[in-house]
């Protein structure tokens, strides 16, 4: 990637983690990251990287005056959205039945950012973006790929995006896909929209980021002997071959190789 995100493409991802050391072992070990605990002034915040282009944030779950939250929050990928104003969208994100969880606030010379609430429930976050563009590197193997929200009311969810940043829906054309709907910004497939029933019962709404793997088995079986979890099994779909994982702290991803052209995440 080089330069700036267009508005309403989803940017960077991070995980809050109570273990965050476990995590970068994990993932680095996982996908050929490299990345070490951050600068206190940062709060330890890392930046993973891959050939040298950041990837993915990992932090510990921790209060802003660096104590441990009780009860702690529970392990989630965050998508970030890319906005070129963080105080406008919010504005939006409120008046279209959205609410904000976190922010506004300046992270250095790096950015802006918030997380904020969709009206279905979804937590997903906002980038705009300073000297930090966000992910230097997508679609390649142990990059991000695609980023897709399951939600129960896909109808309110496609009203609400458009509402607060360029975006727009449509059902995917992918043959095998019937029921999928894309998020598009300038005409181009950014990310994808699924409905809860498809899911098990119980799973709330969110936003999962998914990475490209050269061999979706490998990563499974390496993902188990560390310790993750296989959500769905390795499997064939419309895409490519994708499979369902959770690192040993419970942070939730999907590994895809695709067979169609790349989407960029």
């Amino acid at each position: 990637m080089n330069g700036p995100y267009k508005p309403g493409t989803p940017c960077w991802i991070d995980l809050m983690v109570p273990d965050q050391q476990a995590a970068l072992d994990f993932y680095c070990d996982l996908f050929g990251w490299q990345g070490e605990v951050g600068p206190p002034e940062t709060g330890g915040y890392s930046v993973c990287t891959l050939k040298g282009k950041p990837v993915a944030g990992i932090m510990k779950a921790s209060n802003p005056d660096g104590t441990v939250p009780d009860p702690l929050p529970p392990t989630v990928w965050t998508t970030y959205l890319a906005t070129d104003s963080i105080d406008a969208t919010l504005k939006s994100v409120t008046d279209a039945g959205g609410s904000v969880m976190m922010g506004p606030m300046d992270v250095m010379d790096l950015g802006r950012m918030a997380v904020i609430t969709d009206p279905t429930g979804a937590v997903v976050g906002l980038w705009q973006a300073g000297s930090f563009d966000g992910a230097g590197i997508v679609n390649e193997h142990g990059a991000l790929i695609w980023n897709e929200l399951s939600t129960g009311d896909t109808d309110a969810a496609a009203t609400f995006y458009a509402a607060v940043l360029p975006i727009t829906t449509a059902p995917t054309q992918m043959p095998g896909a019937e029921g999928y709907i894309e998020f598009k910004v300038g005409g181009r497939a950014v990310g994808g929209m699924m409905d809860l029933s498809a899911l098990p019962a119980g799973v709330p709404p969110h936003w999962l980021p998914y990475f490209h793997v050269d061999d979706v088995d490998s990563i499974q079986a390496a993902a188990v002997r560390a310790g993750g979890n296989v959500m769905a099994p390795a499997f064939d779909m419309a895409a490519g071959r994708m499979a369902v994982l959770s690192d040993p702290q419970g942070g939730t991803f999907s590994v895809i190789k695709a067979s169609a052209p790349e989407q960029p995440a």
